[in-house]
């Protein structure tokens, strides 16, 4: 028989779970957890220096390695700083556990000091929270919550745990087994059947069978379930191209000859030309998201749907389908291998080659190094294909999604959903430590990098291989560009009147820092630098004036984009 506290089942729980690593920063609310933190030898506290950088390290961890990843907050300030990550989680298909401190129980609900309503505000934004009510209950919900955040559809899950909770002591004769029955009859941990029926597998292999110009539009699913290797196979066999959503790339390789790149928003002109002519569009882990589809009565006119995903909520949500399959993809392709059969598409092949010679991604000038495009390109060449790419959120998001060469999965971390600036550097962090042996590139903006840059500290304590380049342009830049194509030209509150020397910052942080501004040979520095394994900030300045091109304007379809015409 021992004694264990509330803090110490949670960290014993959570060593038991193979969790190595946790995020987060103290408080009053949650330093029980800290005190049984202290004496794990298994786990690595890293702190965070905001507990919005927290949250987002966890993601970093958990988006590379497809686990979900843990992150702790305190009450009040702690949650609500955390919350916007883990709204990012959620609208991501990220799984991630927060476990937060609350202020004790007999406070809850008298406004006492750092009390917020964690659940509450939760809510909407996670797949599930739990508040803890005793120690005893932490033997459930905390591998529950594992199971809710990594299983069907991924995504958040919060656990409250008030402070008295934490400093609860119980004896224990046996570690108890969970006891899932008490969690079924709650609603919770229920297991779905993820399998397609025979039924549908035939009707979709009919209907690929009659199509004259099918296509694949792919999205997270295909990273969430593992099945990028079936998918590659499926494409080839029946010689069906692929579209991707931003959450999609890397999951198809990108040099391959039916690979079209990113559909909608930022596609290039042939990719959402040839959506417009395909005659069967199958959508596989996708959501029908706007900034995919643009107005979507015009998606895809002439095309006959067939939408795969794990979530049922997705399904003819956006888009009434012609058959929709509620069921995991990775189980959808093995039999879909087997059943369709191989088809070299001659016609559609050639159809889609004249259209891409037709409508060509427009280029800038390529003797000019410091054009995004050409610069994204240039890192793509100097490093290995296993390289993570984080990015925050604007124009540098997208020209890296237009012409970074991916080719694996889980090489390019994004917020896709929720589009937070200040993503990009606690999410490289976090992957960094989930994958010491690769390189981590953050590309951000000068207006970006500033929204988290105070985990360059957490950077310099870990001295992780990390190299962030600043596309620096003065501006909001993809702020700027929407003002400049819709509002007239009317440039308010989008110009940075100051803005740091980035080189030196990273230098007062303890990081080596490099500016671009007068270099001499900005390739042989280029190349030299990526070739390091130090931490290190590159400031990169570009001209305020580059747009992201093509876009489709608001409420437009996707082929009705400005500014594909190609550029010289």
């Amino acid at each position: 028989m021992m004694k264990c506290s509330g803090a110490e089942i949670i960290i014993s729980l959570l060593e038991e779970h193979g969790i190595d690593t946790i995020a987060g920063i103290p408080g009053g609310a949650n330093l029980p957890m800290y005190n049984a933190l202290a004496k794990s030898d298994k786990i690595q506290h890293v702190l965070a220096r905001h507990e919005q950088g927290a949250g987002f390290i966890a993601q970093g961890i958990a988006r590379t390695t497809g686990k979900a990843a843990v992150c702790f907050a305190t009450s009040g300030p702690g949650v609500m700083n955390l919350l916007t990550a883990i709204a990012d989680a959620k609208l991501d298909s990220v799984p991630i556990v927060a476990i937060t401190g609350q202020i004790p129980s007999s406070l809850v609900g008298t406004d006492a000091f750092q009390e917020v309503d964690t659940c509450g505000l939760a809510i909407p934004i996670t797949k599930h929270n739990f508040f803890v009510r005793s120690a005893k209950e932490l033997f459930h919900i905390i591998p529950e919550a594992f199971r809710v955040a990594e299983g069907g559809r991924p995504g958040p899950v919060i656990i409250d745990i008030p402070k008295d909770v934490q400093l609860e002591e119980i004896e224990i004769t046996n570690w108890p087994v969970e006891d899932n029955e008490s969690l079924i009859d709650m609603g919770i941990g229920v297991n779905h059947d993820n399998i397609a029926s025979l039924e549908d597998i035939e009707q979709i292999t009919e209907m690929i069978h009659k199509s004259k110009k099918p296509l694949l539009y792919i999205g997270g699913g295909i990273l969430q379930s593992n099945s990028h290797e079936l998918l590659y196979d499926f494409a080839k066999k029946n010689s069906i191209p692929v579209a991707s959503t931003l959450m999609g790339l890397g999951c198809f390789p990108s040099n391959d000859p039916l690979y079209l790149g990113m559909l909608g928003m930022h596609g290039a002109p042939y990719t959402n030309l040839i959506l417009n002519e395909t005659d069967l569009l199958i959508a596989f882990g996708v959501r029908f998201d706007d900034r995919a589809t643009g107005k979507i009565a015009e998606f895809c006119p002439e095309a006959s749907i067939i939408h795969v995903d794990i979530d049922p909520a997705e399904l003819d949500k956006n888009k009434s389908t012609k058959i929709s399959v509620a069921a995991d993809i990775r189980m959808v392709l093995d039999e879909l291998i087997l059943s369709v059969e191989e088809n070299h598409r001659q016609e559609w092949m050639q159809e889609i080659t004249e259209i891409k010679e037709a409508n060509p991604f427009p280029i800038g000038n390529k003797k000019d190094f410091y054009h995004p495009l050409n610069l994204i390109r240039k890192i793509g060449s100097i490093v290995d294909p296993d390289t993570i790419i984080t990015t925050d959120v604007g124009q540098h998001q997208m020209w890296v999604a237009q012409a970074y060469p991916f080719q694996k999965p889980r090489t390019l971390l994004t917020s896709g959903g929720l589009g937070t600036m200040g993503f990009g550097l606690p999410t490289a962090i976090g992957a960094a430590l989930a994958n010491p042996d690769k390189k981590i590139i953050c590309i951000s903006g000068d207006g970006s990098i500033l929204m988290n840059i105070q985990e360059l500290a957490t950077l310099a304590d870990l001295n992780l291989n990390i190299t962030v380049i600043i596309l620096n342009n003065g501006w909001l830049g993809m702020v700027r560009q929407l003002q400049e194509l819709f509002f007239q030209e009317n440039y308010y509150a989008t110009q940075f009147t100051t803005n740091p020397d980035f080189a030196s910052m990273a230098q007062c942080f303890g990081i080596k820092g490099y500016d671009f501004k007068d270099q001499e040979d900005p390739n042989h520095a280029l190349e030299k630098i990526l070739s390091g394994s130090h931490p290190c900030v590159i400031n990169m300045p570009i001209d305020f004036r580059e747009n992201v091109m093509p876009t489709v304007p608001p409420g437009a379809g996707n082929h009705q984009m400005i500014g594909g015409e190609k550029r010289v």
